[in-house]
């Protein structure tokens, strides 16, 4: 006889810390405000600027409630709660060959080579609901599909469309530029991330310097649900310095990644940034995120818009792969090749696997 599924409940989220961080200054891009041009015109030069001098920015008036928020992570902390065996059922063959979907075990790296400290992340992707990926998850998640598909595809037509419109006319395209190559029935590597940190005792959070070491994401835009366990922060492209971001109520963070800097040729920034040791009076508790990751359409050419009169102006026509006269790769081609880099099973201090050719004309580089 088939075991019930528990009813999800209310999810409580964590107490903010109490400490002085140092926050980063990070704008805001208002959704409500796109019912007139003026108000698209404000918000594509808020959103222009964030993305190319600090990277991070925060979305609010998105339509999506607080509630179905947290029924999400209500969903993946339930799935954290299974055991260890069940997960792995759900672990993709490939893994170490650039494989995501499904989940992803903690303690496959070492953060600290020394003392020879592993991570304890844990991750669990789910791809589109279009056709294209088998769907294969345990009864928490399989006895609440269609809410899943709901919200992932809410995070399309109510953010990530509104910012690509915002995104093309600061770059003065047509205002589907960008949402021509990002729609949700089209095959692309976009995914919902349920992503857990598990805590550290004291004794082994005083030896580590981070829990994951500074990155930038492969895609176009990231989506990060306010997370009020500290811990994120970002790199300042302009001065290099580390600054915490810091969780806003009714708001979503947003990071430009990879794809949008070949896209522009670096016009646009994808932002470094990484997740250090929480603060003393948060480090009791695990760090429970709720993320979206979008990406290109997988066929879609990573070669600079040559149509943009802003990147023409501003000089901006060549991206690293183009310059180094190597092929440019398709949005799966370096997703699969970043993935591959990402899920080998080694030292994530290791320098050689640090700065390793993605593909090439594109290393990857150590970020301090």
């Amino acid at each position: 006889m088939p075991v019930a599924v528990p009813e999800l409940g209310t999810f409580n989220h964590v107490p903010e810390t109490k400490e002085q961080l140092d926050w980063a200054e990070l704008v805001t891009v208002d959704l409500s405000q796109l019912g007139t041009p003026e108000g698209k015109r404000q918000q594509a030069d808020i959103l222009i600027s964030a993305v190319r001098e600090k990277g991070f920015f925060y979305v609010k008036n998105f339509n999506i409630s607080q509630e179905r928020v947290d029924r999400q992570f209500a969903m993946g902390k339930s799935f954290y709660e299974l055991p260890l065996e069940e997960k792995s059922k759900y672990t993709p063959q490939g893994l170490d060959q650039g494989q995501f979907n499904g989940y992803v075990p903690a303690g496959r790296r070492f953060i600290d080579q020394e003392n020879k400290i592993k991570d304890k992340i844990e991750i669990y992707n789910i791809p589109k609901f279009n056709g294209d990926f088998t769907h294969n998850h345990p009864a928490v998640i399989t006895e609440r599909l269609a809410e899943v598909e709901e919200f992932a595809r809410a995070l399309h037509t109510e953010v990530l469309d509104p910012l690509f419109v915002l995104l093309a006319i600061a770059l003065e395209l047509p205002e589907d530029y960008f949402t021509k190559i990002h729609q949700y029935p089209v095959k692309s590597e976009d995914h919902l991330r349920y992503m857990k940190y598990s805590r550290y005792p004291p004794e082994i959070n005083s030896q580590l310097k981070n829990w994951t070491g500074g990155h930038t994401d492969l895609g176009s835009f990231t989506l990060l649900f306010r997370q009020p366990v500290a811990a994120l922060q970002i790199r300042y492209p302009s001065t290099n310095e580390w600054k915490w971001v810091k969780p806003q109520d009714a708001t979503i963070t947003v990071n430009a990644c990879d794809a949008l800097q070949f896209l522009t040729a670096g016009y646009v920034k994808s932002t470094v940034h990484r997740v250090t040791v929480p603060p003393k009076d948060q480090q009791h508790v695990d760090r429970l995120g709720l993320l979206y990751f979008s990406r290109p359409h997988n066929d879609i050419k990573l070669v600079t818009i040559q149509d943009s009169p802003v990147l023409k102006r501003e000089g901006y026509t060549e991206n690293e792969f183009e310059k180094s006269g190597n092929p440019v790769p398709t949005m799966e081609e370096f997703t699969f090749a970043k993935q591959k880099w990402q899920r080998t099973k080694s030292s994530a201090v290791n320098k050689e696997h640090a700065t390793a050719t993605i593909l090439p004309g594109f290393k990857e580089q150590v970020y301090a």
